[in-house]
């Protein structure tokens, strides 16, 4: 019999790889999983969606176990989103790779809720690219990790593009540096990648709260060494019963390795069994889920009219706080300009600098660190007296709102001039502005060092070991 199969090409009956686990991970039912699922998105209709969202790390049991967790990752997605292909990257949890097989066996994958096609093309130029990639047939037929994903995938974007289910097995730390090589390509707009990990296997629930935040903390600093670290603490910590960390570690290794701090790790919500079955808080299993989204700092900018705005605002805290009034919150407030990011005042009398405040979180809205910072810059900067009422005349506001820090692993990815540099090394910190750079002849090398010595305070080579991010200002 000839038919369309699931790639939409004319061929002989499409190879299927059957739902295998339903009715054991979730219900067989179509009608009722798709009511499940919906049930659970419906939870997080409110939460924060990210328009430049590259990853999710999404739990993979039982649904009545990690379904809202699951759910709250996707969420994440913006509604009506399209992507060209999403990848699944999983563990195994019944064979033994040493590499990862890429499943190129089959046209789809089946669920209750219909047929999921596989990007056989994509998955077999991965095979192609590099050794470390293989077809595998058992680490499919019974693995559950990826197949989980699939129904959210289907009630989340409706028609869910070709995937590219990958399972992962290696402790060659190498291979799956290869591997992320060969996936970082694909790592585009066009693309999602889903991570799937479950995390700390069966201790206590108090055990379980804490160790699954050191893993969760190490994720978000998107720092693979880290979070490697972090795993061999957990693990030499003695925590009873603790047999993992994260059942999916080497999947989230490889993806950290592919954002290369590049990229915003967002936590968007932590759960253990003993959270949905209160019975038996001896022995629990953790999930997390998170979002890796594409660097803002691309994305954010500043019209005329609200650096105007901004200035103004600036000036108005130090003229309030001078005649003794409370800083009030202005009106005609844009949306950048009740955005969430940090920024620096600076203020000047003459071209001599006569205060510097800044605030680098992204808690608080960009107008009110703006009032905060000037009222700051011109009162409390302990070198210098606070401004009077007879100089503010004489002073110039300087602004930069700072894009969000990213880590980098070398001073290859510094560029002077372009970047301000933040260390930080235990509960020492300090920083440089990007326009530091132009008032001095220093080399990046010099930058780093007299940032890490003068402000910093770790000495002149400290910012070595220390943890280096980089940022950008809109500076006016």
């Amino acid at each position: 019999m000839m038919m369309n199969t699931c790639n939409g090409q004319m061929a002989n009956e499409p190879k299927v790889r059957p739902a295998t686990q339903a009715n054991r991970f979730y219900t067989g039912d179509a009608r009722a999983l798709s009511e499940e699922v919906d049930s659970f998105l419906t939870l997080h209709a409110k939460d924060k969606q990210y328009e430049h969202v590259a990853a999710l790390i999404v739990p993979h049991a039982g649904y009545y176990f990690s379904g809202n967790v699951a759910a709250a990752a996707y969420r994440a997605i913006p509604d009506g989103k399209q992507f060209k292909r999403v990848f699944l990257l999983g563990p195994s949890h019944h064979e033994w790779l040493d590499g990862a097989s890429v499943n190129t066996a089959f046209d789809c994958y089946a669920t209750p809720l219909g047929e999921v096609k596989v990007d056989l093309e994509t998955a077999q130029k991965l095979i192609a690219a590099d050794s470390v990639f293989s077809y595998q047939p058992k680490a499919h037929d019974r693995e559950h990790c990826l197949e989980v994903q699939l129904p959210f995938l289907q009630r989340r974007l409706g028609e869910v593009p070709p995937i590219v289910p990958i399972i992962i097995s290696t402790n060659d730390f190498l291979k799956l540096k290869r591997m992320a090589e060969a996936l970082k390509p694909y790592l585009t707009e066009e693309n999602l990648f889903v991570v799937s990990s479950d995390f700390s296997h069966y201790p206590s629930y108090e055990d379980a709260c804490e160790v699954d935040a050191k893993t969760g903390k190490a994720i978000e600093t998107g720092d693979v060494k880290r979070f490697i670290a972090v795993l061999g603490e957990n693990a030499s910590s003695g925590v009873r019963n603790l047999a993992t960390s994260a059942c999916g570690e080497l999947a989230i290794a490889t993806l950290l390795m592919m954002i290369d701090g590049q990229y915003e790790v967002k936590h968007l919500l932590y759960q253990n069994s003993g959270d949905i079955d209160d019975h038996d808080h001896s022995r629990v299993v953790g999930y997390h889920a998170f979002a890796i989204v594409r660097g803002a700092s691309q994305e954010f900018s500043l019209a005329d009219d609200e650096k105007r705005m901004l200035k103004e605002i600036a000036y108005k805290s130090i003229k309030d706080s001078l005649d003794g009034k409370r800083i009030a919150e202005p009106s005609g407030l844009t949306k950048t300009l009740n955005s969430k990011c940090g920024a620096f005042v600076s203020l000047h009398k003459h071209g001599r600098l006569r205060g510097c405040i800044g605030h680098f979180g992204e808690d608080i809205p960009l107008h009110e660190i703006v009032a905060e910072m000037a009222r700051a810059a011109a009162f409390e900067d302990p070198r210098f007296m606070p401004v009077t009422k007879d100089e503010l005349d004489d002073i110039d506001i300087e602004i930069s709102v700072l894009t969000p820090m990213r880590r980098i692993q070398s001073l290859d990815e510094f560029q002077l001039h372009k970047h301000g540099i933040y260390i930080r090394k235990g509960y020492r910190s300090g920083t440089f502005l990007p326009q530091v750079a132009d008032e001095v002849n220093w080399t990046k090398e010099e930058f780093v060092g007299h940032c890490a010595q003068d402000k910093a305070g770790i000495g002149w080579d400290g910012w070595k070991d220390a943890e280096l991010y980089v940022y950008e200002a809109i500076v006016f």
